[in-house]
Formats: C-alpha cells, structure tokens, sequence
C-alpha cells in the first residue's frame, strides 16, 4: 500500500491543511500495516510551471520518448506522473485560494494532466489513461462555501473533480474545513467536529 500525501499549504507543517490531511493519512495508514507514505510538500519542493519545451512536445504529434537531452520540466512531469501511477491511495491538502487552487497546485495538476500520457484524444473526447484509485481531497478555507451560510463561490472542487477525472481518477472523496477566518475558537471547533467525523468514515470502511 502507497499513499501519496500532497500538500499544497504556504504555511506547509503550521497549516491546518497539514493538520487535516494527516488525520486522514494516519487512518489510512493504521487500517494498512505496511503503508507506505510519500510526502510531496508542493511549496517545499518548488514545482516548477511548465516550460517551453514541455509546450512543444505536448504540441507534437507524436508522443515524446524520452530521447531529447533539453527535455525540460518533462522530467518533472514524468517523475510526479510516476509518483501518481505507483499510489494506491492520494491524499491532497489544499487550502482554498481566491475560490479556487492554490498556484502550486495548478502547477503539480499541469505536469500531470499530459496528452498520451495521462489522458489521450478520442473521437468522443479525452480518456483518461489512469487506473482510478480513492483521492481524498482536504480543502480549508477562512470562509464558507457550502450550507446555508456558504457566503463565497467555490470553483475548486468542480475543477479538481474535471481536471482529475481526465486523467481517470473519479473516486474523489471530499473532507473540508470552513470558516477559519473568524478566530481561535472555530479552527477548535472545526477541527473537534471533522475529527469526529473521520473516525465514523473510517469505522464504517472498515467494518465493510
């Protein structure tokens, strides 16, 4: 068993997207003992935006084999492709910027989302090229945007469930944290009411 844990938090260990992805892979891991678990911290390891060399290949006709020597961020791509393709389990941390993702994570989704790579061209449009696999998304937001007090628009989830799903991962599994912004006092209770809330998901796994 391999989790693949990203974290895409500016404040990376201090977050409370840290705190709350680490909740689930903790139980991932406790309900598999010999997980293995790959941190990709996103801020940390400086994912590069995609270059020109990475544009023209995608360009091409024909895929790219690996041959040229100025390959660019292709290396990148094919590295945090691998690193995707060998994970059984995903687990991304994200906090919610400007309603959607935060600038690395486009970043990390622009490598992985590639032509003949992880997706290909089909007369009824893109196919994913991915087995699926359970991604569980933690999204932290100062604000609110879901339930009767929801008072700011979300485009990151209906992008990451498009974008993920073109390279044929569906089984997406949102926990989400909201309402940061007002103190002390509601991180305390988010974080009491969502840690409750995992343990009833993950007793109920695995009980089936």
């Amino acid at each position: 068993m391999k989790i693949l844990h990203l974290l895409a938090s500016p404040r990376q260990a201090a977050s409370n997207t840290w705190w709350l992805s680490r909740q689930i892979v903790e139980r991932l891991a406790a309900q598999h003992a010999q997980a293995e678990v790959i941190l990709r911290d996103l801020y940390a390891s400086g994912i590069a935006h995609v270059d020109a060399a990475y544009a023209d290949a995608l360009g091409s006709p024909v895929a790219f084999d690996g041959s040229d020597a100025g390959q660019g961020t292709l290396t990148l791509s094919d590295r945090l492709i691998d690193e995707l393709e060998q994970a059984d389990q995903v687990v991304i941390g994200t906090p919610m910027h400007n309603y959607t993702v935060p600038s690395v994570l486009k970043a990390w989704i622009d490598h992985v989302v590639r032509v003949r790579r992880t997706f290909a061209i089909t007369p009824d449009g893109k196919a994913g090229l991915l087995r699926d696999r359970p991604v569980h998304v933690v999204v932290v937001s100062g604000g609110r945007f879901t339930g009767a007090f929801a008072r700011q628009p979300d485009f990151l989830t209906p992008y990451l469930k498009v974008a993920l799903a073109t390279i044929g991962l569906h089984d997406l599994r949102f926990t989400a944290m909201e309402g940061l912004a007002a103190g002390a006092q509601a991180v305390r209770n988010e974080r009491e009411r969502v840690a409750m809330e995992l343990d009833r998901q993950f007793s109920r796994r695995w009980q089936t």
